[in-house]
């Protein structure tokens, strides 16, 4: 089956302007939003990322060439997470086989967001939900600041060709648009490359620091 590559987004997206500042990666932009969070009891609103993804053409086509919506994401992530259901053991695999004839490949270069510890699960099932949006990234870790977790925000690269997934299209009446996901369905391998503590406590409110990681998928 041919598959197509999806264009970069971030190429398209940037240079991207945030509190008056020029940004030409989402990792400057990211990790500027972080000292911001942590230094400055600043409220980070991913809304207006969010306007200027829909308002870019390549989001555009990346939205409009899935079939994945975030109703069946929900459904697929418990289906394919259950255990036991011994009458359906098969159902998730050819569910997650149905799902990956609909993907195409993820651009190289192209940055992806996670909040939260890796999953042991991830490299086993080649399953991950990201974001593209940074501000969602923050929002998220901060979620899980609630529950003492630790504060872990990672950042993918995608350095392979063979990278499959795409753009989980959102009702744009719900508050669930501003997530901006993109879920990867298959890859050959996973690999921490990097991690940085962010750390400015002097009014911080959510926690001592942040720990960047840096991957590299492919």
């Amino acid at each position: 089956m041919s598959r197509s590559t999806l264009p970069l987004l971030d190429s398209s997206l940037y240079p991207q302007v945030w509190q008056q500042q020029t940004f030409t990666s989402p990792q400057a932009l990211l990790l500027s939003m972080l000292f911001a969070t942590l230094s400055r009891d600043i409220t980070i609103d991913a809304s207006a990322f969010t306007k200027q993804l829909l308002a870019d053409d390549v989001y555009q086509e990346w939205i409009n060439t899935t079939v994945f919506g975030r109703y069946l994401h929900r459904n697929f992530t418990a289906f394919y997470q259950q255990t036991e259901d011994s009458f359906n053991t098969d159902m998730p695999a050819l569910f997650r086989q149905e799902l990956v004839r609909h993907t195409q490949y993820l651009p190289l270069g192209q940055i992806l967001f996670f909040a939260g510890d890796m999953p042991k699960s991830v490299r086993q099932t080649k399953t991950l939900t990201t974001t593209v949006n940074p501000a969602t990234a923050i929002i998220n870790v901060q979620k899980l600041n609630i529950n003492n977790s630790r504060l872990i925000i990672n950042q993918i690269t995608i350095t392979g060709k063979q990278v499959l997934g795409f753009a989980i299209r959102h009702n744009k009446r719900t508050s669930e648009r501003l997530r901006n996901e993109v879920l990867i369905l298959d890859f050959q391998n996973l690999r921490l490359v990097n991690e940085q503590a962010i750390e400015d406590i002097k009014k911080s409110n959510i926690g001592d620091s942040i720990l960047l990681r840096s991957y590299e998928i492919r």
